[in-house]
């Protein structure tokens, strides 16, 4: 079904007429000119992401689920970042004419999935019309106490430096995701060139075999087996709001925390600029997947440098006071990577055969040029 024969408020009342407040925070939901949220006894977090078709997403191989599914989480998973607890969400859509109903149901499908895991009440947004692709922006709303609240700010001398789950991984799944959609639309280059000779030259059976290969094509899948938890990474990231429940249950609040969106190097220049201090990051710590460490040696790639610098892990790093060493090395899904130093010593990698080196940001940057 073409979106304009429902209309702006019709796809809206289609999409979201079942939604059903999880929060008692959500005064008022989607349906009238603004939300209505209370919290009477805690700050608000609020985070805003937006997604650009062609930068920060390809529609060549991340179907509208998996789409509605991600860009929920990174949002969620900023809150996380602050020690919030996410409650709210709200979802704004700019579309070109090629997308119908039923694909704007399943970008709903996957936001859903999302938000439901982590009880988050989508409450309002806006769709309106694109001439160039799709754009996605999303607020997410939290909530936390003031004395709960973690910065990117408070490091200081001696911290530990620690990272949840595993790094590269997403960045070595967009590498194979980019490498096989080359690989498609090189041979689709090299059939219609064929085609076009063999039409001109009148070769009938040649040109048939040639169009029957084309239209083959149309429905070729890769083979990713052995690879997909790069995919999964890539493709369906999750907002670690275990870990942040595990910090709690253990009685730890982080000194400093971010989560790693655009790479861990950039990260930790943000944790080490705004805390006014250096760091000791060694290389032998960093936790790497092994179809990460697979994946990067079949592309002649350093495995390192895709895991400091690759982005959209959105694993969460975070410092943590050296009194709290053992609990973090008895933490499941936590490693200490390194410590925090007097800021006059830099913010270094210590490589496995004892060298430094200065840690530079490299990590995703949308507008450099």
């Amino acid at each position: 079904m073409e979106i304009a024969e429902l209309g702006e408020f019709g796809l809206i009342d289609r999409l979201t007429n079942d939604l059903k407040p999880e929060n008692i925070s959500t005064r008022k939901s989607v349906g009238d000119d603004c939300a209505v949220i209370s919290y009477p006894d805690s700050d608000v977090l609020v985070t805003t992401d937006m997604l650009m078709e062609g930068v920060h997403f390809d529609l060549t191989y991340i179907d509208l689920m998996h789409l509605g599914y991600k860009s929920a989480m990174v949002n969620i998973s900023d809150v996380f970042a602050m020690n919030g607890t996410p409650r709210q969400m709200t979802v704004s859509v700019a579309l070109s004419k090629r997308f119908t109903v039923e694909d704007m149901e399943q970008f709903y499908k996957g936001l859903r999935l999302a938000c439901d895991k982590w009880k988050v009440d989508i409450v309002g947004g806006d769709t309106t019309s694109s001439l160039t692709g799709m754009a996605i922006s999303i607020t997410c709303i939290g909530e936390a106490r003031r004395e709960d609240i973690v910065y990117r700010n408070g490091a200081k001398d001696t911290d530990l430096v620690c990272v949840s789950g595993d790094l590269g991984a997403a960045y070595m799944g967009l590498q194979l995701l980019e490498r096989e959609k080359t690989v498609y639309y090189q041979q689709i280059d090299d059939l219609n060139r064929k085609l076009k000779k063999v039409a001109a030259e009148g070769k009938t059976l040649e040109q048939e075999t040639l169009e029957a290969q084309l239209a083959s094509l149309r429905d070729f899948q890769p083979d990713f087996a052995g690879r997909e938890y790069l995919l999964q990474r890539q493709l369906k990231p999750e907002a670690r709001g275990d870990i942040i429940a595990l910090l709690r249950e253990a009685g730890v609040r982080p000194t400093a925390m971010m989560d790693v969106s655009d790479g861990l190097s950039s990260e930790l220049l943000h944790i080490c600029k705004q805390s006014g201090v250096g760091c000791r990051i060694y290389e032998k710590n960093i936790p790497i997947d092994y179809q990460t460490a697979v994946m990067a040696e079949e592309m002649n790639m350093n495995v390192t440098t895709c895991a400091m610098n690759g982005g959209e892990d959105y694993e969460l790093l975070f410092t943590v006071p050296i009194g709290d060493y053992e609990k973090m090395e008895e933490m499941e899904g936590v490693k200490v990577i390194g410590h925090i130093t007097k800021p006059q010593l830099g913010a270094m990698l210590v490589t496995r055969d004892g060298s430094e080196f200065e840690i530079t940001a490299q990590g995703w940057n949308p507008l450099k040029k």
